[in-house]
């Protein structure tokens, strides 16, 4: 059970966690305990970061208030729900790790500059923090629960802000400690997000990271189901700010779940899936707000009514690059020329077209755009096109109803499309258009596709 930040964002939405949690428990009868992993409480990290922006630019009186604000929005949760010497012991190891990361941040202050090494250590104290509390308060309710540091489970590389998990270790980790506690009856509780390298230097997955600790714990330890508890009630047929009433989506295919990441779904983090899938383990989205909805079911294979996609998602800010050149036709080794200095820049490419001597591409990571094209312009002409957005209309139909492309294409009617393309797998299209037509052309997909199929 994975909770997100905005289910844990106050005493209340904690206590609300903790009634989740004791009922799971419960219902379980002890013989199969669930396995807890937290985000950081809601904003606390942006607002880590935005603390060693402040130690980086030499404002170290600001950084340091801002923090001990933080400090003091945790121990007031934490003297709210607990009690006793709990509480006592509680309260001393968040003011413990506040003040490592508080001495840290004045001393990077000095240097004037925050390296990756050092931002995962200060942004890797809102977990450790949020996971301490959560753990505490269980226990007050009376639930088995065990804190763990996730940094002694999930051993990653040394990439740090985005470092990637070294699975065998990990699950060698997962089994030797969290297996027993369960086998006991435990509850573990641990801070998503957060990792170790070999040495124990502390790292993190990057953000969202939360989604893909519950979910790599859950597969190393074989559960019968990933839980992403969050503040809606599963994956919806559109963006709620984009579509007033979009439906819920009861079931949906890993397949179909990874592309709705990718494109812009936010509930769900775009690499939550991948270990899942490998041990084909059930995910549910759920929303701690109101636990008593049934959320979405993310499993192998799922396949919506007869007529219908799945979902609609949008990626924007995206930026459209142009690159043409006459000596692309005919001749091999330009495609290589040209995606390696994306390779050489790390930005990744979300859609890709391409005619006899063109490419267009899109991303949405443009840190590096002048100097990506730069180095285009030694081998050919190229112009970017910024403010556009990507539509992706996802559904496992579209593999076997050839109708589907062509509705879609047609209910967008004379909203100006910028790229059109189908993956290989044919379980989604996308579209590249003007960011300012975006809600135009989202409401037509939606009309024609959900408007009038209730969902069952």
């Amino acid at each position: 059970m994975k909770f997100g930040g905005t289910s844990i964002a106050d005493a209340a939405a904690i206590e609300r966690v903790a009634g989740i949690v004791r009922a799971r428990f419960e219902s379980s009868g002890g013989d199969k305990p669930p396995v807890i992993v937290v985000s950081a409480l809601a904003d606390v990290t942006d607002r880590l970061i935005a603390a060693t922006r402040l130690a980086e630019d030499g404002d170290v009186e600001r950084a340091a208030a801002s923090l001990d604000d933080l400090l003091a929005r945790h121990l007031s949760i934490a003297s709210a729900l607990t009690t006793g010497t709990r509480r006592d012991d509680l309260v001393a190891a968040v003011r413990e790790e506040f003040a490592t990361i508080i001495g840290l941040v004045r001393a990077l202050a000095v240097l004037r500059e925050i390296s990756p090494r050092s931002l995962d250590a200060v942004v890797a104290s809102g977990e450790l923090a949020s996971s301490r509390i959560v753990a505490a308060v269980l226990a007050e309710r009376g639930v088995p629960a065990v804190w763990i540091d996730a940094r002694t489970i999930m051993t990653t590389d040394a990439e740090h802000t985005g470092a990637t998990p070294e699975m065998a270790q990990t699950c060698a980790r997962a089994n030797e400690v969290i297996g027993p506690l369960a086998a006991d009856g435990h509850v573990a509780v641990m801070g998503g997000f957060i990792g170790a390298t070999a040495q124990g230097v502390t790292t993190t997955l990057g953000r969202g990271g939360s989604d893909y600790s519950a979910a790599i714990i859950g597969a190393c330890l074989g559960v019968d189901e990933i839980q992403i508890w969050t503040d809606v009630d599963g994956m919806l047929t559109a963006d709620p700010r984009i579509i007033p009433e979009p439906q819920l989506v009861r079931q949906l295919s890993f397949a179909e779940a990874s592309e709705l990441a990718y494109f812009g779904a936010k509930v769900l983090h775009p690499s939550t899936i991948l270990p899942a899938v490998s041990k084909n383990i059930p995910v549910r989205i759920l929303n701690s707000l109101r636990p008593e909805v049934s959320g979405t079911l993310i499993t192998a294979e799922a396949r919506p009514p007869d007529g219908r996609l799945s979902a609609i998602a949008c990626k924007r800010g995206v930026t459209v690059i142009d690159i043409t050149s006459t000596r692309m036709l005919g001749a091999h080794g330009f495609l290589r020329r040209l995606f390696e200095v994306f390779e050489r820049f790390k930005t990744a490419v979300d859609v890709v077209t391409t005619s006899e001597v063109s490419v267009s591409v899109t991303v949405d990571d443009t840190r590096r755009l002048d100097a990506i094209v730069d180095n285009l312009r030694k081998f050919a002409d190229v112009s970017c096109e910024p403010d556009m957005a990507i539509i992706c209309a996802v559904g496992e139909n579209l593999r076997v109803d050839q109708t589907l492309f062509g509705r879609a294409v047609t209910s967008l009617g004379r909203v100006p499309l910028r790229l059109v393309s189908q993956a290989a797998s044919r379980r989604n299209i996308t579209f590249v258009l003007r960011d300012a037509d975006v809600t135009q052309a989202m409401t037509r997909l939606h009309d024609e596709f959900f408007r009038t199929v209730a969902v069952t």
